[in-house]
């Protein structure tokens, strides 16, 4: 039997009026940005309820679950964090709900438990992670989370006892640590939830086994709602990183010698352009886009009352510096040129040595960088799982570390790179993956996800979700949307902040192109997203809701003129602008997917995701949207809210909740798309 669709419950609508540059704005649903009160608990109830009352009945759900449990219940490695010959990780084995924190001494080493979070005793939903190593691998800092908050709390293990020292850093953002040489103590910036004095931005030392109430403090950024301290490691020196998000983000940096009693000295001040810095031994490296678009790598150096000079190690090149890492004796770049991954070598004085071999379809990142000229690198492609390989310096031999293991033959999936015109012309490259037999003929359903955002390029990536959906005669497109960095720092800044509309614009004529080449119809097209993917895709609906069939949208911003007023999310305006400002507020308006809601429209079957523990997108966008589609929607296609009071924007829910939530959304996908399983 197919899912029943029952009319949603009612969302009782309380107007609140907002005037804003002179025009009258209408929230009907401010009330669900309470996420504590008992209205919007009693509503979340409901919502769940009538969800689940679709999800469990929809035809095939034991057989996707079965599938998505071999895909994703697979000994995984990931988080490596190396000290001297010690290398720290996470790995989870078949079984289990969470990954623990392992060490290997030597890359040929055993593995070694050091931290279980089942052993807490905490619940299903507390997950651990690797941060930081001493300089002898004596001691580990590792954040322990509660489900998918952003926050943690921070905690030292004493890894020759095993044992977890007294010293824990509450429940907060950590915004920088360092252990000093000696090993006996530590110096950090933390932003503590629980403070008395929520914006206080400073830095304190440590000394190990004493109260942290007599920290002492050794810098101080201010105490304002939009600073930012970040601590620097070095070995023997410390920086700090002020940001300032006003009307663009300004930046301050200074530089303290540890265990100095003089104040920090300003090298930096108020740059309003990207300044990165690395500290070593006498010297201070960064990536700056300064005169620099696509950024380049400098020797800084300091100059008493004036900000500093910059010398050239590795110039700005063709494509924009996507990350970067230092070793003893070399410098390590990567680069995205259009979708093709690179990583070029040079010495410390920015001579080119070389390039480490990257395969074409598949990414490439820098993972971590180490004391003895090796460096770890995240490998993986549309049907590759994540893989952490070996590479040394500067011969390039690379040998892989971790592989997971995945049920997926490989062999019979192929992708293409193909472009479209976009509503202004412009040439869009899009990857298309499929099987075989299906990728170049014929019509069949699609799902697509794009980003369009920030700069962030979309490069092959595993998808257990896209997996799914190839292995049952789907396509998937990925299309390079504008928003991104594929062609350069120009490509981010056609879409950025009051350009938003070009992403948008991108992704429409994706799906308008997909359908027009005869490779699907309206009918059998899905697109998903989440974070910043997920404003897309809900914009794209609400502007075209004809051109798709089913829209999964993922721990969202919808209210674009309130978004900023939420948790931290005022650091973004430089991406979005806000409607505080006049210009911004028009694009805002013209867009936001929750104020482009219509009455009376047919919209497509839609899924939104989140949470409450999603302080980075607030649930309260999720909250609003559902009520605003369920009431104004006329196609008789469900509108769900798929709420989970532990779900937030990190990924690190128990497995057992992943294999659940994934085969929620698979069915869901499938009972629209008509994909039988």
């Amino acid at each position: 039997m197919s899912a029943v669709i029952s009319p949603p419950p009612l969302s009782h609508v309380e107007p609140v009026v907002d005037v804003l540059h002179d025009v009258s704005i209408i929230d009907p649903y401010r009330w669900l940005e309470d996420q504590s009160s008992p209205a919007t608990r009693a509503w979340v109830g409901e919502q769940t309820q009538y969800s689940r009352a679709y999800f469990d009945v929809i035809p095939g759900r034991d057989r996707i679950r079965e599938r998505i449990r071999k895909l994703l219940d697979v000994e995984t490695h990931d988080s490596f964090v190396k000290s001297g010959n010690r290398y720290f990780f996470r790995k989870r084995l078949p079984g289990q709900e969470q990954p623990s924190i392992y060490l290997r001494e030597g890359a040929d080493g055993e593995d070694q438990l050091l931290i279980d979070p089942a052993t807490r005793g905490a619940g299903r939903y507390t997950s651990v992670k690797p941060l930081h190593a001493s300089a002898d691998g004596s001691l580990l800092l590792y954040e322990v989370k509660q489900g998918g908050e952003r926050t943690g709390t921070f905690e030292i293990l004493d890894t020759a006892k095993r044992k977890t020292l007294p010293d824990v850093l509450a429940r907060g953002y950590l915004r920088g640590f360092a252990f000093a040489p000696d090993g006996n103590s530590f110096y950090y910036a933390h932003e503590a939830t629980a403070s008395d004095r929520p914006f206080y931005r400073a830095a304190f030392h440590h000394v190990l086994g004493t109260d942290s109430a007599i920290d002492k403090e050794i810098f101080r950024a201010g105490d304002e709602p939009k600073l930012r301290l970040v601590l620097i490691s070095g070995t023997r020196a410390i920086g700090f990183l002020v940001y300032r998000f006003l009307d663009k983000t300004y930046t301050d940096f200074y530089l303290w010698r540890m265990g100095s009693s003089s104040a920090a000295i300003p090298i930096l001040l108020n740059a309003d352009y990207s300044f990165a810095p690395r500290l070593l031994p006498g010297r201070i490296i960064a990536v700056v886009d300064q005169d620099a678009p696509n950024r380049r790598i400098v020797e800084v150096q300091a100059r008493k009352n004036q900000n500093p000079l910059y010398f050239d190690l590795v110039p700005e090149a063709d494509a924009p510096i996507h990350d970067w890492a230092i070793t003893p004796n070399y410098i390590v770049a990567s680069y995205i040129r259009g979708t093709h991954p690179q990583i070029a070598i040079f010495d410390r004085l920015g001579k080119y040595q070389g390039e480490i071999p990257c395969d074409d379809g598949t990414t490439v990142r820098i993972a971590a960088a180490n004391s003895d000229d090796e460096i770890l690198l995240e490998r993986e492609s549309f049907t590759l799982p994540i893989e952490i390989i070996r590479c040394s310096l500067p011969s390039c031999e690379i040998s892989a570390r971790a592989r997971r293991p995945v049920p997926l033959d490989r062999t019979d999936y192929l992708h293409t790179e193909l472009s479209f015109p976009s509503t202004d012309g412009t040439s869009i490259p899009v990857f298309l993956v499929g099987r075989r037999d299906l990728l170049a003929v014929g019509t069949h359903p699609v799902i697509m996800t794009a980003y369009g955002g920030y700069g962030v390029p979309m490069t092959p990536q595993f998808s257990a979700l896209v997996a799914f959906f190839l292995e049952h005669g789907c396509l998937f497109a990925l299309p390079n949307i504008r928003g991104g960095s594929e062609h350069g720092v120009s490509w981010h800044n056609a879409a950025k902040r009051r350009n938003r509309q070009v992403a948008f614009d991108d992704f429409i004529s994706a799906g308008e192109w997909l359908i027009r080449t005869g490779r699907t119809t309206a009918a059998k097209l899905a697109i998903f997203g989440g974070s910043n993917s997920g404003l897309l895709v809900a914009a794209a609906m609400t502007q075209r809701p004809d051109l798709f069939r089913a829209v999964l949208c993922l721990a969202p911003m919808l209210d674009m003129l309130r978004y900023h007023l939420f948790d931290n999310a005022h650091v973004w305006a430089d991406e979005f602008g806000t409607a505080d400002d006049p210009d911004d507020f028009v694009a805002l308006r013209n867009y936001s997917p929750y104020h482009a809601v219509r009455d009376g429209t047919s919209y497509p079957a839609t899924m939104i995701v989140s949470g409450d523990a999603d302080h980075n997108c607030n649930s309260l966008h999720a909250r609003k949207m559902t009520a605003a589609l369920q009431a104004a929607n006329f196609s008789g296609h469900p509108i769900l809210l798929d709420y989970n009071k532990l779900r937030g924007h990190s990924p690190v829910l128990p497995l057992s909740a992943r294999i659940e939530a994934l085969t929620d959304r698979l069915a869901f996908l499938s009972e629209q798309l008509g994909i039988s399983v």
